[in-house]
């Protein structure tokens, strides 16, 4: 396995006007702090990218998502406090939300991300953590961090590789007829590739959207959608065409207790930081599914001229968006506003 590491000294270095307890690393090399800098990945999965602040002192990493992250401007700061460098010490591997407040010089900027820290002995764990977790939006990122705290660095026995487990042909999955492989070896090469992993986990969210919104009275034709910049499903709602974008919420409740979820695409052109927010004419509804929180596939739904504007992009939705009172669980309502 290889690995591109972008890493940056991390320290809790006292600066005139900020917190006692920060902590903190800087994305930037050279003097050239102008333009964007893109954060390399590697299209065919061999090379794992890592964008890591470390304390070589203190014998700990903390590590920031290198997809959502890309472009990055130079330089930027990614704080971290006291308490959660205590959580990486005591636990060895932790993870946590970092918001930032949006504003016109943060637009290209997520608005919350997910952090992981570790101790030295935990790097080998970051590796395949981030091969893992590439892709992900922040709060599947977040899930997928506090479930791979106990995952052994060696994932088969002896035994089982010495004799593993037998499937007649007849019950093999069509997939695996075609591939000449066993079921477990085609799911095995999702797990060691992580463009397929995502893929897979990404169609997973909008797979159980539409068998849930199959279910409701007066929908039919209800479809995934193939595009890369389009909404992710279609279907008809008693003759109606509707369209819906599904996104992933984050792991982190807000304090008035509602899901939340970052209502913008990973990217954007790097000539128009406002291409990173949707417009309402993109889609009629959104669907934010709250696996990150309940850890069941559940949906809550909205239409898109219930949401607000974009505080700095005109004709742009805005991003912070809280599940509250304009958000329900209850998919044939919301239809039926976006059909009326």
């Amino acid at each position: 396995m290889g690995i591109v590491a972008y890493a940056f000294l991390a320290s809790n270095k006292q600066i005139k006007n900020r917190p006692p307890d920060e902590h903190r690393f800087q994305i930037k090399y050279g003097g050239d702090l102008s333009g964007y800098h893109e954060i390399w990945q590697d299209p065919y999965g061999l090379y794992v990218t890592l964008l890591v602040g470390i304390n070589p002192g203190e014998r700990f990493f903390v590590a920031a998502d290198p997809v959502i992250r890309s472009p990055t401007r130079f330089s930027v700061s990614v704080e971290f406090k006291d308490e959660q460098v205590k959580a990486i010490h005591s636990n060895q591997w932790s993870a946590w939300e970092r918001e930032r407040r949006p504003g016109k010089k943060t637009l290209d900027e997520p608005l919350f991300e997910v952090l992981v820290g570790g101790t030295k002995d935990q790097f080998l764990r970051l590796v395949r953590f981030e091969r893992e977790a590439w892709g992900e939006e922040p709060g599947e990122r977040h899930y997928l961090a506090e479930h791979f705290a106990d995952t052994p660095l060696v994932t088969a026995s002896k035994e089982l590789l010495a004799s593993p487990p037998t499937i007649s042909p007849e019950h093999l999955h069509k997939l695996a007829k075609e591939f000449a492989l066993p079921e477990s070896k085609v799911l095995d090469l999702i797990a060691e590739r992580r463009m397929l992993k995502m893929a897979v986990r990404g169609s997973v969210a909008e797979k159980h959207l539409v068998n849930a919104l199959r279910e409701v009275s007066g929908v039919t034709d209800c479809h995934r959608l193939e595009g890369d910049r389009g909404p992710d499903v279609a279907l008809s709602y008693r003759g109606k065409q509707i369209t819906i974008e599904c996104k992933n919420s984050s792991r982190k409740r807000t304090k008035d207790g509602f899901e939340r979820i970052d209502l913008q695409r990973t990217r954007a052109a790097k000539s128009d930081p406002c291409s990173r927010y949707y417009k309402p004419s993109e889609f009629d509804v959104v669907a934010a599914c709250i696996h990150a929180v309940t850890e069941k596939w559940e949906f809550k739904y909205a239409i898109t001229r219930d949401l607000d504007a974009h505080k700095y992009c005109p004709g742009r939705m805005w991003n912070n968006v809280n599940l509250d009172h304009r958000w329900t669980r209850d998919a044939a309502a919301t239809l039926s506003r976006a059909a009326g």
